[in-house]
């Protein structure tokens, strides 16, 4: 039986074993998986309640708040896709071995971060000056 064929339910990747060994890969994989599975339910949850909203209303506050109601909907929906989009991205970068590392320094990004934050591609302080740069160019 391969490592990563059971993983036990209380499992959490720990720093004294491989960096992205195939326990750790297949714990981020069905972390991944799972997250995705549950972006795409709320998905459809959110069409069905768009599909029952799209009703004439005559009073016009009531239209208006609808209209906001669906606004937000919209923009909640499509942060879901680009998250979705995140985590088939996550996903291949496990199936091609680069997972787990920052894309600008090859170094490793902390189990802590990848935990939290499982599509991360940089690692913290990587993406700190990132930001930084971002925040620069904004001002200008």
């Amino acid at each position: 039986m391969k490592p990563e064929s059971f993983l036990p339910e209380d499992y959490h990747p720990v720093e004294s074993e491989p960096f992205m060994g195939p326990r750790q890969l297949e714990y981020f994989r069905r972390k991944l998986l799972a997250w995705k599975s549950e972006l795409i339910e709320q998905s459809a949850g959110t069409l069905e309640g768009l599909a029952e909203s799209a009703r004439n209303v005559p009073d016009l506050a009531d239209r208006a708040s609808e209209e906001t109601d669906r606004a937000l909907e919209l923009r909640t929906r499509d942060r879901q896709r680009k998250l979705v989009a995140k985590i088939d991205a996550a996903l291949r970068r496990i199936d091609n071995g680069e997972y787990g590392y920052c894309e600008l320094t090859g170094e490793p990004i902390s189990l802590k971060r990848l935990d939290a934050r499982p599509i991360a591609t940089l690692t913290l302080e990587a993406q700190e000056r990132h930001e930084r740069r971002e925040r620069v160019h904004r001002d200008d």
